[in-house]
């Protein structure tokens, strides 16, 4: 069980820009020295409140302060920028981490970035995604000339009058065939849980759904695997959570439950955009509870692992029981409220938790 890190980031709107960013750079290179095996950094470009706007140049900014740590595009939106942009931008960006890359990719999910970008609705911002990865992973695969013509993208490269010279020849990645390509599974049942079963690609369950909804992403990642004829494996599938650990069970459980805290804040801004999705479900506790009594303390306590290491211990293990195996353990990054409080967490997890939790699941896995 490795032990990875995905950072949106979420940051209430109001902090210093600079001093956010360096703050999540400080928790990257924190993670690295740890042993994090990954991070997963979002992208966003209208919303102050999530506010790397461009994950790659944000990355950059890091391998050379980190040794092993790869870095993972969580999610590069391809509805809004064209895929031979993406190609580039992500081939260049493998050499210049020294192969410690991961493609995560997405149709986009931020109301704002959708209407600013005019993309569409979900369906048709899906359909885009499909084809931009495909066009994308041709690039690669191939050599020009290029001609692409299918339902949002028309385009050739075909002068090759220079091509002695290097003119119309795209840079490919460091890592062959490619590097490894991730889709965020959020929806109950996801279609792209199947997706990555059928084409190899990285399922990475999203943190903000109840546990039940996780089960539903391994059920459609063996419909994949059973219709491509792949073996399904365990290790490649990443599963997100909150995650807090302190040296004093009661402290952490207060933490997590105070409605005026950074967790509420975190999960009451998810509220917001899923409550307009009519979505609220998937943070419920109780399906039945009413969405008017859904609180964001309520969902915090329900959505988060946290106590002391051997409370989360337990929580970890009784979550792998109810979800199954898998590969990455990925810790939610939070807003700093007290850097200290969460740099002790990030150490409290990797030299605590994660040997034993490990421990558990290699016996699970002998027993079976």
């Amino acid at each position: 069980m490795q032990l990875g890190m995905f950072m949106q980031p979420v940051h209430p709107p109001g902090r210093d820009y600079g001093q956010v960013l360096e703050e999540d750079r400080e928790a990257i290179k924190l993670a690295d020295a740890l042993g994090y095996s990954e991070v997963w950094i979002g992208e966003h470009f209208t919303a102050a409140v999530e506010p790397i706007t461009v994950p790659l140049t944000f990355c950059a900014t890091l391998i050379h302060e980190t040794k092993q740590i790869k870095f993972g595009t969580g999610v590069i939106g391809l509805p809004i920028q064209h895929p031979v942009v993406v190609a580039a931008h992500a081939a260049m960006f493998d050499h210049l981490s020294g192969g410690r890359f991961l493609l995560g990719v997405g149709p986009g999910s931020l109301s704002s970035d959708a209407e600013v970008f005019a993309t569409g609705d979900p369906q048709r911002r899906g359909r885009l995604t499909g084809e931009a990865l495909d066009i994308i992973l041709e690039l690669w695969a191939g050599e020009a000339p290029y001609e692409f013509k299918g339902e949002f993208f028309d385009f050739s490269l075909k002068d090759l009058s220079r091509l002695d010279w290097g003119v119309g020849q795209l840079v490919k990645p460091l890592q062959q065939p490619h590097p490894p390509v991730a889709l965020s599974l959020v929806t109950p049942n996801s279609f792209s849980a199947a997706v990555c079963g059928e084409r190899g690609f990285i399922p990475v369950s999203g943190n903000f759904i109840q546990p039940r909804y996780v089960t539903t992403h391994w059920s459609k990642y063996l419909e994949g695997c059973e219709r491509s004829g792949r073996r399904p494996d365990p290790s490649v599938w990443r599963v997100a959570r909150s995650i807090f650990v302190s040296d004093d069970d009661a402290f952490a459980r207060d933490y997590v439950a105070d409605p005026d805290g950074v967790m509420a804040w975190y999960f009451g801004y998810l509220a917001t955009s899923f409550r307009s999705r009519g979505a609220l479900f998937l943070l419920k506790d109780d399906e039945a509870t009413p969405d008017d009594d859904v609180t964001a303390a309520d969902v915090a306590k329900s959505m988060t692992t946290a106590g002391s290491p051997s409370s989360v211990l337990d929580q970890l293990i009784a979550f792998h029981d109810e979800i199954g195996e898998f590969g990455t353990l990925v810790s939610v990054a939070h807003d700093w409220d007290d850097a200290e409080r969460w740099k002790r967490s990030m150490r409290l997890l990797a030299e605590e938790v994660m040997p034993r939790f490990n421990q558990h699941c290699a016996a699970v896995q002998a027993a079976e």
